[in-house]
């Protein structure tokens, strides 16, 4: 997925160093690359690519072509995506979950965003640049730089969306370099026999008891859309693994911490085509699809690898293909002619999926209870255990991961937990391993970003704590990240307003002070699929927020080589309660479902307002009332006995004090921040 240019906007404030703070001068650092010293520098954690890049330029001459473009993605657009398609990750040793690479017959660089700079200092050797950028225009200018004219720019046409596809088309357009697709996978070629199997575990259908409606109900609701429509489609394709596994209330296990399957769809007013491996269905799954055979309910089963054939026989009718272009590859998007397509962003069962019924509301808000518990328990683990210096980062993942299992209804974590201590923190999606794990301290900042996947949802929450006795500056960001999290959470907002457009509320407090992140704010999230469901968030790319829509809320603070801060709350857009409601569609707020105390030991509670104070002590009488009945239930005394510690209320300042912070707040930042929600809408 490429970042929004709302993201890339911020990421050269972060070169600055914030005022009033001083930088002090720092020793050669070990951790990362030294490509300029003499010899290099490199650390234990970077890969060798010399071997890989000289044979995929082999390959790559084979072929005629000057230069070969790598994504960081697979043939349906999944961010997360399984071993074997990790091309990148095996042709540079960069594991970060965003990048492109493109390599020419002497040159290599990798592109990717502000989370994950640090990290690919660490992991790649001196054979690549690392170019602090993901805009497609900055591509397409080093490609000009180093690609004669002439020259032959070439990719895999089922790894690029058609709108990356186009993007690319148009940055080389008359420059005299042809962009000439290859069906044969170059890294493939070169990876060999040694790229992992495809995937082969079961394919079953979700416990109706888990699921918002049938799937026939489902069908039945997009075929109505497709009726609808002034285009009136006779097909709808679906490339998005997350697509078909919530259409038909399936889930697999293709993906690492992604309950999802390859599979295409093709669903007409009259049949369903299901591509996908048959052997792998269990047989109650089959049933499901087959049950109603012969007739318009009846699912087809087609083999994974006849999707394209298949789609170009169709195409050769009168017909209209009804797709969205942030999930359909060029390579199947240019097998149908150009006057038989409907083309949006993402297609109604994206949109739908987006959009939690009431039955799956619940579900989610269920799965937050449990999975509160379990961090609250990793949490008091870690207050007992991290004084006694024995727990290192990834120690401390593999335990919460442990502590999630054990909860009723979990499949696992639904990403690789990130455990960051201390400078590692700064890493904005750092991992841990037996390489890389630092121990924690009471002594530094500790970041635990980790997830379940649950029958009932998709969870996902960070935590930054700190035992010992922070820094004024790590007090400070802390609290005024939490400001952020808080002023987002409780604002009250139009309907149809994009998530762009308010995101600017989660900045406010860290812009006061010259602080910012680099990172989005959030991102929609799934009933027991992607933790990254998109089209929800407050991304550029984004759809308008809409009641029924979960999304995460995480601002954060990172100072590179020392210390990283993020606070995330998945929350549920609902209608706001407002004091003068009108017969028109009600302004809309979030409802955070994440049930877990913030760190009160990093709270300076003298830069809160009085309504922040009011808010946070509310939030924690909702977790006393949700979490504590789970907690004795599952006969958890002790983790009980901390909650009630740690949702303690805070006081209220005086009502003169109370007048005077409001006052400052209002005067240093509303102002401007107004400027943007209304810019915003205008728009």
């Amino acid at each position: 997925m490429q970042p929004s240019r709302w993201i890339a906007a911020w990421l050269l404030l972060l070169q600055a160093c914030p005022p009033g703070h001083s930088q002090q001068a720092a020793s050669p650092r070990t951790d990362i690359r030294n490509c300029s010293a003499d010899p290099p520098y490199l650390p234990p954690t970077a890969t060798n690519t010399t071997a890989r890049l000289a044979a995929l330029r082999d390959t790559m001459r084979a072929h005629s072509a000057h230069a070969y473009i790598v994504p960081s993605t697979d043939a349906h657009m999944s961010e997360y995506i399984a071993e074997r398609d990790s091309r990148l990750g095996w042709l540079t040793g960069f594991t970060g979950s965003a990048g492109t690479v493109v390599v020419t017959l002497d040159r290599a660089a990798l592109w990717t965003d502000s989370r994950y700079w640090t990290q690919a200092e660490r992991q790649l050797d001196c054979n690549w640049e690392l170019q602090r950028t993901t805009w497609i225009k900055s591509i397409g200018q080093w490609i000009l730089e180093w690609v004669p004219a002439g020259g032959n720019v070439s990719l895999d046409p089922f790894l690029f969306s058609i709108d990356t596809w186009n993007s690319y088309s148009q940055a080389l357009q008359g420059s005299g370099r042809a962009l000439v697709p290859i069906e044969t996978n170059l890294v493939d070629q070169v990876w060999g026999d040694q790229r992992p199997p495809p995937a082969s575990n079961e394919i079953y259908s979700l416990p109706a008891e888990f699921t918002g409606s049938s799937w026939q109900e489902k069908v039945t609701g997009i075929r109505q859309q497709m009726e609808e429509h002034t285009r009136s489609p006779t097909a709808l394709l679906l490339s998005g693994l997350e697509e078909t596994a919530w259409l038909f209330n399936l889930r697999g296990d293709d993906i690492p911490y992604n309950p999802v399957f390859y599979s295409y769809t093709l669903l007409t007013s009259t049949n369903i085509s299901l591509f996908v491996d048959e052997g792998r269905l269990m047989a109650e799954a089959r049933q499901s699809l087959r049950g109603a055979c012969p007739g318009p309910l009846c699912v087809e089963l087609h083999n994974y690898s006849q999707a394209r054939a298949h789609l170009q026989r169709y195409a050769q009718g009168n017909v209209t293909v009804w797709l969205g272009t942030e999930y359909t590859t060029y390579g199947l998007y240019g097998v149908i002619p150009q006057e038989k397509l409907l083309e949006d962003s993402y297609s109604p069962v994206m949109l739908a999926k987006a959009v939690k019924n009431s039955k799956e509301q619940e579900l989610l808000r269920a799965a937050h209870v449990r999975d509160a518990v379990a961090v609250i328990q990793y949490l008091l683990w870690l207050e007992q255990t991290v004084p006694q210096g024995q727990v290192d980062e990834f120690l401390g993942a593999r335990h919460i991961d442990a502590l999630r299992r054990a909860q009723q209804h979990n499949r696992g974590p639904s990403f690789e937990s990130i455990s960051a201590s201390g400078l590692n923190a700064a890493l904005a999606h750092y991992s841990p391993s037996n390489t890389t794990r630092r121990k924690l301290s009471v002594d530094e900042m500790y970041l635990a970003d980790t997830g379940g996947q649950y029958l009932d949802g998709t969870t996902d929450i960070t935590r930054t704590v700190h035992w010992g006795t922070p820094t004024p500056l790590q007090k400070e960001a802390y609290t005024r990240v939490l400001m952020g999290n808080i002023d987002l959470s409780r604002l009250v907002f139009p309907p149809n307003t994009a998530g762009r457009n308010v995101e600017a509320f989660a900045r406010r407090a860290l812009w006061d002070v010259g602080l910012n992140y680099g990172h989005g704010t959030g991102h929609g999230i799934g009933n027991f699929l992607s933790v990254h469901e998109w089209p929800v968030g407050f991304q550029s790319n984004n759809v308008p927020l809409a009641a029924g829509m979960f999304t995460s809320i995480e601002p954060g603070y990172y100072r590179d080589g020392e210390f990283g801060i993020r606070i995330e709350d998945v929350a549920l857009v609902v209608e706001a309660q407002t004091k003068h409601p009108t017969g028109e569609e009600p302004f809309l707020t979030f409802e955070v479902v994440s049930l877990v105390p913030y760190d009160r030991n990093l709270i300076d509670v003298s830069l809160l307002s009085q309504e922040q104070i009011k808010y946070l002590n509310a939030y924690y009488e909702t977790i006393r009332a949700r979490v504590g009945p789970e907690l004795q239930r599952q006969q958890l005394e002790e983790e009980y006995r901390w909650l009630q510690r740690n949702t303690a209320t805070f006081p209220l300042a005086s009502a003169a004090a109370a007048a005077t912070v409001t006052a400052t707040l209002g005067t240093l930042a509303m102002g401007s921040l107004l400027s943007v929600l209304l810019a915003g809408l205008q728009a």
